[in-house]
């Protein structure tokens, strides 16, 4: 097999103060990176520059070394600290003149807002003489296609809402048109309860042998889970399907009580509550949370889920120890003994929150997520999850970290897929 990994490359380069200094998130690189894969096109590089003549001049210097089409953002507004314009008139010993048919836009867009077009926003119809001119369907500032010594440099506005339309229906169908692009295909496994080096070790024999077929593995670990994507690059998309089918095929064995999902890539990622809110409509019981430590996040993740009502009884947030036992009816025996942060706290939590919701399953949680509330016995990170239907409880104690937000998130993540599992185990 070929390798296509030196086929056509592209870097991306975003240009603004405003994303250097997280004014503004960066959406646009994570985008095009998607669209850009997607044709059969690699980026091996992205930049985030200032609005600065010499950082730009020097962005243009390094991308054309790296890749063959360079595609930018940003710095094309009609004030005087976007320059964007101006800087590739300079670099391509160019000048800047007036487009009619941008004009034309710029006059319609006006028109349909009911405004009227001033001296500064007529300047938006001016672009460098050496460019071939994308027309803006939702914005003034015209996207502009530059070719020089067997480079394309594609200028774009900054505004998502209207850069990602002129990639979709302009620089990409023209990109497609002119290059004989390969395919690209990517599958990831979505995996949770597993660390990424316990991961790779369970799977090294199997990885090993992916570099003589083509196949690239990349490890993606996120807040308990770790996402396995496995990409290929050729000519017939269909066989390129098949080899990496056939190897997520056979990696399952070895880690399948760890995977929850699959990924498409360019679409959203599966997420755990979507997969157990599936799991429990296909079975038709009802689910209830009892949650200390969270405050309601578990909650907040069922219920973001449309039609969640179809699954979901209720919650119960017992912060304090006096509504444990008042709301649930857990012995305040317990809180004098071994504390809200125990094994046997959680599980009167769940059994509490089951019968007052009259629910199929119920999930209880009591943890120190810190940064204050730890004990010697009792380090921030460490969390009591117990999980109960109407015959049995089973409890798990974890311990995650110090950083308060992240310790939420896994208890989170770790009290529902522990259900999916349990309840795919006939719990």
């Amino acid at each position: 097999m070929k390798d296509f990994r030196n086929k056509m490359k592209a870097e991306i380069i975003c240009i603004g103060d405003e994303l250097l200094i997280g004014q503004v998130i960066n959406t646009n690189a994570a985008k095009m990176g998607v669209l850009l894969n997607l044709a059969g096109i690699r980026v091996v590089h992205s930049a985030v520059v200032q609005d600065e003549w010499n950082s730009i001049v020097q962005a243009f210097d390094h991308a054309r070394e790296r890749a063959d089409v360079i595609l930018i953002t940003g710095g094309l507004g009609p004030t005087k600290d976007d320059i964007t314009k101006i800087v590739l008139c300079s670099y391509f010993n160019s000048e800047l003149i007036l487009n009619q048919d941008v004009m034309a836009d710029v006059h319609e867009l006006f028109e349909r807002r009911g405004r009227i077009v001033s001296e500064i926003n007529k300047k938006q119809a001016e672009v460098p003489a050496c460019c071939r001119v994308i027309r803006n369907k939702n914005g003034t500032a015209p996207g502009m296609w530059i070719e020089h010594e067997g480079k394309i440099f594609v200028s774009m506005p900054g505004v998502p809402f209207e850069m990602l339309p002129m990639m979709e229906d302009d620089v990409l169908p023209l990109l497609k048109k002119q290059f004989d692009l390969p395919s690209i295909f990517h599958y990831t496994i979505l995996t949770h309860g597993i660390g990424e080096s316990v991961l790779s070790e369970l799977i090294e024999s199997w990885e090993l042998q992916l570099a003589s077929k083509n196949i690239r593995l990349a490890y993606l670990p996120s807040n308990g889970s770790v996402r396995l994507r496995l990409s290929a690059y050729g000519e017939n998309e269909t066989e390129l399907q098949r080899l990496v089918m056939h190897e997520a095929k056979a990696v399952l064995p070895l880690i399948e009580k760890y995977v929850f999902g699959v990924e498409e890539y360019g679409k959203e990622q599966p997420r755990i509550e979507t997969v157990l809110a599936n799991e429990l409509v296909s079975r038709k019981k009802k689910l209830a949370l009892a949650e200390s430590c969270t405050g309601g996040y578990i909650a907040h993740l069922i219920t973001s889920i449309p039609g969640s009502s179809a699954f979901f009884n209720g919650a119960v947030v017992p912060y304090h120890n006096e509504f444990k036992h008042a709301l649930l009816e857990v012995d305040n025996s317990i809180f004098n003994t071994v504390g809200a942060v125990s094994e046997e706290c959680v599980r009167q939590m769940a059994k509490g929150v089951l019968k007052k919701f009259s629910s199929d399953y119920s999930i209880a949680v009591s943890g120190i997520a810190g940064p204050a509330g730890a004990t010697p016995e009792k380090p921030v990170g460490l969390v009591w999850i117990a999980w109960a239907n109407k015959t049995e409880v089973k409890t798990e104690q974890f311990i995650f970290g110090k950083d308060r937000v992240r310790n939420i998130q896994l208890t989170a993540n770790m009290a529902l897929n522990r259900l999916r599992q349990l309840i795919e185990d006939g719990f």
